[in-house]
């Protein structure tokens, strides 16, 4: 009986081993580097914490909803669900550059953790560094060995999706009112204000004006169509790596055009418009294809296509009969 007894403890022992060296064999180091969830796994809910502060992403039927206050921007959240279910490792980092790079930085780590149907299916640290093309560096757990993960065949910097920043997750959408919805528009030309206008919905009632008299003999159906140019106007991106002397350089500065909407509800949305420059040979030049925006509701810059922007940038000569 005590013999079988030990010959039962060795062949547990036997297989544990045979287990151990298995999982010490795959790629990294087995469970330390599954960072990707199951492809299978429906995603319901995606928590970051950063310091004490959190950010959680949920899903709701068809929807996704930032901290339960607003619905995501779609490509948003394609983008960090394709990253977390197709994220591989791209090479292991030693201890000596995870030193320098994160150590001596004081990096400190976004905490994911994955959910699917109210129970977490994974959870990893990722340090956003500019050490890689990635931006980032990441760990499964605090003692965990660091790697630099990416999305095969795909160069795309991952790090930034894991942003606490609400913004970020928000649609980009400067404008997105029913014609019936705008009580007044005023577009000011800084560089000449001759060509500037205002044009409001009174009971129903169109009008055309300078920015000080009311004029007449302009096509209303032009002035109709503008209107409706408002339903959607979005933009390319948040400017949020801008440092706090660039956004006063560049908000200090006289903009091209300013554009206010008031709504039939009150609300009043003023939209600024600064030329951009971009670095090319010969120096810093103008863009010719961007340019720099804000409004009163944040604080940060956003970069928006002059191809978004366009159609609300006429002249007042634009209203007239050719």
């Amino acid at each position: 009986m005590k013999k079988s007894i030990i010959l039962t403890a060795i062949s547990v022992s036997f297989i544990i081993l045979i287990v151990y060296l298995l999982k010490e064999r795959s790629p990294f180091g087995g469970d330390n580097t599954n960072f990707a969830t199951d492809a299978g796994k429906d995603i319901t809910s995606i928590e970051f914490t950063y310091s004490r502060n959190s950010l959680i992403l949920e899903k709701r039927g068809e929807e996704w909803l930032v901290n339960k206050k607003f619905e995501t921007r779609k490509s948003s959240i394609q983008f960090i669900l394709k990253i977390l279910t197709e994220m591989k490792i791209k090479s292991p980092v030693t201890p000596d550059l995870f030193e320098k790079e994160i150590t001596e930085k004081g990096i400190v780590p976004v905490k994911v953790k994955v959910t699917a149907g109210g129970k977490m299916i994974r959870s990893f640290l990722v340090y956003k560094t500019l050490s890689n093309t990635y931006g980032n560096i990441m760990k499964m757990r605090e003692g965990s060995k660091p790697y630099i993960v990416y999305i095969p065949g795909n160069e795309v910097e991952i790090g930034s999706a894991f942003t606490l920043n609400e913004l970020f997750w928000q649609p980009y959408t400067i404008f997105n009112l029913l014609p019936s919805e705008i009580y007044s528009v005023t577009l000011e030309n800084m560089a000449d204000t001759a060509l500037s206008f205002r044009i409001k919905n009174e009971n129903r009632v169109l009008s055309l004006s300078t920015l000080t008299k009311e004029i007449s003999g302009w096509d209303t159906s032009r002035v109709i169509r503008y209107v409706t140019y408002f339903t959607q106007i979005p933009f390319e991106s948040w400017a949020l790596n801008l440092s706090p002397d660039e956004k006063v350089r560049i908000t200090k500065g006289l903009p091209l055009y300013r554009i206010t909407v008031l709504s039939s509800a009150g609300e009043r949305k003023s939209l600024s418009l600064w030329e951009r420059s971009v670095s090319g040979e010969g120096g810093e030049k103008k863009d010719t294809d961007r340019l720099w925006g804000k409004t009163e509701d944040y604080d940060e810059l956003f970069i928006i296509r002059y191809t978004d922007i366009d159609p609300l940038l006429k002249k007042r000569s634009y209203f007239f009969p050719e």
